[in-house]
């Protein structure tokens, strides 16, 4: 749950609690959720360390109700929500189980010539490694400039025949302070997230706090956005953090997008793990593909990892807010 998703969020080096304001609000900031204004499907796929790890996700999001004015009092009436379900996988698939191909029928080792132990290759079996997320969002605007929004999230965890079930909760705002600048918070796993193995080992989630403001400016005909967050963890990281203070610790981000025209965007950012990412996208009239590279410094040994995703926007009027 700490990867993140969307090519335009990984492209902008994952600083993107305060950008998010379309269907991938869901994960970043579900705060932002309330700002769509058609329904929107998303879809990504991410290979990760050579293809060994698939990282797969899917979301749907819909607004509902729209802002009104009291006819006696005049005052606005902030009734403007979405709701959103999201699934992601993080798998690693057909991995051998040779448990039970180093012994035979009595539980003895196998040799060849007395000597050399070798395994019945027959009784090798396979297994997915596989890690599943679904979240459910809700998201309001509560005035002008002020959202929030919380997320419901199940998490189950397979290993061939273990097995992990847990729930946790999300709670985000996000605060337009002037017309350029939007800052943001977002709370994961508010409450702790409990996961409980069926082999009776508990996995406790500590919460995460990702704070960031971003600033659109208008020039060259375009949208220049620079943008800068960080996670806050409680978990006492202290050689694995870029900061801390006692068991807090700090893990920046930054990064910065230009849309030319709302045709096209480039991006490049700096991630909490210090890699260099890249990315860029295409709005045509309806889908908004985004792709997106994260260099690790390791690459030989691990591969850089490639991100593309997929986002179509239902901008049709009888499906605008509001509409009958």
């Amino acid at each position: 749950m700490t990867i993140g998703i969307g090519g335009r969020a990984l492209g902008v080096g994952s600083a993107y609690v305060a950008l998010a304001n379309d269907v991938t609000a869901s994960y970043w900031n579900p705060a932002g959720l309330a700002r769509i204004e058609y329904p929107q499907i998303a879809l990504s796929h991410d290979e990760r360390y050579g293809n060994l790890i698939n990282y797969d996700y899917a979301a749907f999001a819909f607004p509902s109700g729209m802002n009104s004015v009291d006819p006696e009092t005049q005052e606005t009436m902030f009734n403007a929500e979405s709701y959103g379900i999201s699934i992601m996988r993080l798998g690693v698939d057909g991995i051998p189980d040779t448990r039970k191909a180093w012994a035979d029928s009595n539980g003895n080792g196998l040799f060849d010539d007395g000597a050399n132990l070798r395994p019945d290759y027959s009784a090798i079996t396979f297994f997915n490694w596989a890690d599943w997320v679904i979240y459910g969002t809700y998201a309001k605007q509560y005035s002008e400039n002020l959202f929030y929004g919380a997320n419901v999230k199940l998490i189950r965890r397979n290993a061939g025949e273990f097995h992990g079930t847990g729930i946790g909760f999300d709670i985000g705002v996000q605060y337009l302070a002037t017309e350029q600048l939007v800052l943001a918070a977002n709370l994961q796993d508010a409450t702790t997230t409990l996961v409980s193995w069926n082999t009776g080992t508990n996995e406790l989630i500590s919460p995460t706090l990702k704070i960031g403001a971003a600033y659109y400016l208008e020039i060259f005909n375009g949208k220049l956005t620079p943008a800068l967050g960080t996670d806050v963890r409680f978990e006492n990281r202290r050689f694995s953090a870029v900061a801390n203070v006692g068991p807090i610790s700090f893990d920046p981000q930054a990064g910065i997008e230009f849309d030319y025209k709302n045709i096209v965007a480039v991006r490049a950012g700096y991630n909490d793990i210090g890699n260099l990412t890249l990315g860029a996208g295409i709005h045509l009239r309806k889908l908004d593909i985004d792709y997106s590279f994260a260099k690790f410094d390791a690459a030989d040994q691990l591969g850089n990892t490639h991100r593309i995703s997929l986002r179509l926007t239902l901008e049709e009027e009888k499906y605008r807010r509001g509409a009958e």
